[in-house]
Order: structure tokens, then C-alpha cells, then sequence
């Protein structure tokens, strides 16, 4: 669905920030289309935790707290490691290697003529790569939701807004490129351990949502309103 792609883009690139509402009209007129095609994008999006849906507020951007933050490496930790592995240990890897060669240079393109957005886009896009060259449909879903949900967490809680370090994922390349899954999976690991210590989870409290927000609002004006 072309809606769900942009807006993912977006996110990807860090131009919709966590919170940020989201309106019918404002994407019926972006995309030309009508209301109906924007509803059923709306609610894929909110299927996948990446849009909230609120009542009397609409649709905002997802903005994960500090432990939903951390829930969503822990899956990463789970799945990305088996991904790594599959592709290491396929028999024939040429057109894998090739692929991954050809989104490195691209990642190293865009570092080198310092387009930032593209950058962080190509950086969350390597592991959906990863996802998309084992072949299976599903993981390719849940890494988008996962990977859009790390993106806004990283804009809440990173100390800084780079990009992957390069070296990270061409040491993951590496390893699937020389069949050692081991390799591989260790390196795989250890740069989502990267992601999030620079995330800062384990310091501060988290603050409330946007939901959370209006619904304390609203409390306090309903409560103001029975005084009066």
C-alpha cells in the first residue's frame, strides 16, 4: 500500500517525529486519494502498532516508552540473529552478497555526500534487506513494524541521531558473505547491543504519551467543570 510505504519512509528518514498527529484529510490531499484508501492505510498502520488511534484525538505517530523501547530490541535479539544465520548458512550466496554490496555502497554514498535523511533511511533499510533475502513474507512484516518502532524510540532517547556506524553492518555482511553464521549472529548482536546503549534506556523515567497527556487534560477539565 503506497500510504503505509511513504509514511514507514518518513519515519525511516525521521521526518514524522513520535506524537505527531495524523489526519484523513491531510493524507487524502498528500496522496490524491480518497477517504476510504487513507481509513484502510490508517488501519494497517495502527495493526502495527505504528500509528495510536485515540478517541477524540485520532491518529498520532507511535512514541514508545523506555520499556516498550527496550521490548522491541529484545525481539530484534530474537529474530535478527536467526536471520543472519539462514543467509549464512545458504548454500548458494552469491546473489545475497551481491545484494548486500550493492546496499552498503549505497549506504556509503549517501555518508560520503552527507545526505543525512537518506542515511538513516538506508541504515534501518539493511536489516529489512536482511529480512526480505530469507525469504519469508512474515518476517518481513515484523521487521518493518520493529524497525519503525526503533526509529521513533531512537529520536525519544538517543543521545545522537547518526546513522548505523558503518563498520557494524559490513562486519554482518561479512559474516554471511564467508558462510560463518556464528560470526554472523555475534556480530548481529553486538550491534543491537550499540543500538541500545546509545538509546540511554536504563537512565531516567519514562515520561507519559501523548494519549496519556490528553487523558490527564481531560480529566482535569471534566473535574473543573463538576466544580463550577
Amino acid at each position: 500500500m503506497e500510504i503505509r510505504k511513504r509514511i514507514l519512509q518518513a519515519i525511516f528518514e525521521q521526518r514524522l517525529p513520535p506524537g505527531e498527529k495524523i489526519t484523513e484529510e491531510q493524507l487524502a490531499t498528500t496522496f490524491n486519494v480518497s477517504r476510504t484508501v487513507v481509513r484502510q492505510a490508517i488501519a494497517r498502520l495502527s495493526q502495527d502498532g505504528i500509528l495510536v488511534k485515540s478517541p477524540n484525538i485520532g491518529s498520532t505517530i507511535a512514541a514508545p516508552t523506555r520499556k516498550e523501547a527496550r521490548d522491541i530490541l529484545a525481539v530484534r535479539r530474537m529474530v535478527e540473529p536467526c536471520i543472519v544465520r539462514i543467509l549464512a548458512s545458504a548454500p548458494s550466496r552469491q546473489d545475497l552478497i551481491a545484494r548486500l554490496d550493492q546496499h552498503l555502497a549505497m549506504e556509503d554514498e549517501a555518508r560520503r555526500t552527507k545526505s543525512r535523511g537518506t542515511q538513516v533511511r538506508l541504515s534501518g533499510e539493511f536489516h529489512l534487506l536482511l529480512a526480505e533475502m530469507a525469504g519469508n513474507r512474515i518476517l518481513v512484516r515484523l521487521m518493518n513494524q520493529l524497525q519503525a518502532l526503533t526509529c521513533l524510540a531512537i529520536l525519544l532517547y538517543a543521545g545522537r541521531d547518526e546513522a548505523c556506524p558503518p563498520d557494524e553492518h559490513s562486519r554482518i555482511a561479512r559474516g554471511i558473505a564467508d558462510g560463518d553464521h556464528a560470526a554472523a549472529e555475534r556480530e548481529m548482536l553486538s550491534h543491537l547491543h550499540h543500538v541500545e546503549q546509545d538509546m540511554n534506556l536504563e537512565r531516567g523515567v519514562d515520561t507519559a504519551s501523548f494519549t496519556e497527556s490528553i487523558e490527564w487534560l481531560r480529566g482535569l477539565a471534566e473535574a473543573e467543570n463538576k466544580k463550577v
